[in-house]
């Protein structure tokens, strides 16, 4: 068996564990047996204790909840999803919030401070130290999705003059501490007096060289530091792209401010496939599946009210062609076909052009150039598929006219959704828009409501 398949079959069977420890979970709380739901809880670590929970209805929820140990909650408050969290929050004591969360890390528990009761962290940051409360007030100041919302405020800094010796100290220090070893430490930061940024010096080099060499003898000045104003999306971009493990956080002076690890960015590619796999629907990474049917009901309301509004008005474009519909029914049943092929198109577009977004690859120079070759290649396959719909009409329906008007009515939506498939996301997203949440409900607006008025349009024009 080669180690990919060991792999594979290693994360198999972690995966069936895991489904089978949910099972036997949600059966000990149905039993009421709570010796069995401390059993299974115990030794599981936060994520897989958040996706149990997160499997559960609220009330047994919140059974499985107290049965956590205390030393656990705070670290499965983080991993859990807003909606889930919050009602953890909301079943739980001020008393046992406040053993929860205050060991955790200050950039996790900035993750969560803004569901925290005030009480609650109002006592937390009560019994903070001066230089930690500091350091928490500097992450509560930076948006949620940037740089300085993702790091941790505590790096490990030496200076250059230091020895390695000295170094590794001041790491055994940072440890003892906060008890523990930083979450991927890879390298320390190096900073001069004034604590601006100056490079990094591996882990390594404190095991391998000389203790009594000087850390400016190993220093390392790439890659660069980060920005703490960047966004989220471009932080993941830049790990990915440097295939890094960790990296500074400096601000526009250079100064230090904390430090960025290869976790923090597979939670932003995590929370950018949930959102991407929920935008259209309207709803987020943070909606529970079973949240109560009222609260759920109202989450989705408004979307299907958004789509019953464009499908009005699809409606009402077909009612101002109804005569044109009882002389040609040809036309009613063709005209999906146009709406359809405008649509694929438009969707192909957009993905396009979100995707050139999110990687920074769309800029005002080349806007033009990129809507140009969408519409060069939709006007290659608007007249491929318009020669292969003229011969299904004149087929079925053995009418070269209404052929020629459906292979036009095809040709001119399908440009048109590609138009409006490249335009839109450029749009939003210089609106502030999301285009990944907006923009497939307003293309398919688009091109339905193009479709059905240009193909009944030319039939009427053309055809009576």
């Amino acid at each position: 068996m080669s180690a990919m398949d060991a792999d594979t079959t290693l994360a198999g069977a972690d995966r069936a564990a895991d489904v089978r420890r949910r099972r036997a979970l949600a059966a000990a709380i149905d039993a009421g047996d709570a010796d069995a739901v401390a059993r299974l809880l115990d030794g599981a670590d936060a994520s897989a204790i958040a996706d149990a929970l997160e499997s559960m209805e609220p009330g047994p929820r919140c059974s499985a909840w107290r049965q956590i140990a205390p030393g656990c909650r705070g670290e499965v408050l983080v991993e859990a999803h807003g909606e889930v969290r919050r009602q953890l929050i909301a079943c739980t004591s001020a008393d046992a919030l406040v053993v929860a969360v205050a060991p955790l890390d200050l950039d996790a528990l900035s993750d969560i401070d803004a569901d925290l009761p005030t009480e609650v962290l109002d006592r937390v940051l009560a019994g903070m130290e001066a230089k930690r409360r500091r350091r928490f007030d500097l992450l509560r100041t930076h948006p949620d999705d940037s740089a300085g919302g993702l790091m941790d405020a505590d790096p490990v800094a030496v200076r250059p003059g230091d020895t390695l010796a000295q170094a590794a100290q001041a790491m055994r220090r940072h440890c003892a501490e906060h008890g523990r070893l930083p979450a991927h430490l890879d390298a320390l930061m190096v900073t001069d007096e004034d604590d601006r940024y100056l490079g990094r010096i591996d882990v390594a080099d404190l095991l391998v060289r000389d203790p009594a060499d000087e850390v400016r003898s190993h220093l390392r000045t790439a890659p660069g530091p980060i920005d703490v104003a960047i966004s989220a999306d471009d932080v993941a971009r830049r790990f990915g792209d440097l295939n890094l493990v960790s990296s500074a956080v400096v601000d526009d002076h250079g100064r230090l401010l904390g430090r960025i690890t290869v976790d923090d960015v597979v939670d932003i590619l995590r929370r950018q496939a949930e959102r991407s796999q929920l935008a259209n629907t309207g709803l987020d990474e943070e909606t529970d599946a079973f949240a109560p049917l009222l609260v759920a009901s109202r989450q989705r309301a408004l979307w299907l009210g958004v789509n019953l509004c464009n499908a009005l008005v699809a409606a009402w474009i077909i009612s101002l062609f109804a005569v044109t519909i009882d002389q040609l029914v040809a036309l009613a049943v063709l005209m999906p076909v146009v709406a359809s092929m405008g649509g694929v198109a438009g969707t192909q577009s957009l993905a396009l052009a979100i995707r050139a977004i999110a990687l920074d690859q769309v800029q005002p120079g080349n806007r033009g150039r990129l809507l140009r070759r969408e519409l060069a290649i939709g006007g290659l396959n608007a007249a491929l598929w318009a020669v292969v719909v003229a011969a299904v009409a004149m087929a079925w329906f053995g009418s070269a006219a209404l052929a020629g008007v459906f292979s036009l009515a095809v040709v001119l939506n399908l440009l048109s959704g590609v138009f409006a498939g490249t335009l839109i996301p450029i749009g939003l997203e210089r609106l502030g828009v999301d285009p990944a949440l907006a923009g497939g409900v307003v293309l398919v607006a688009l091109t339905d409501a193009l479709g059905f008025g240009v193909f009944l349009g030319l039939g009427t024009w053309l055809l009576l």
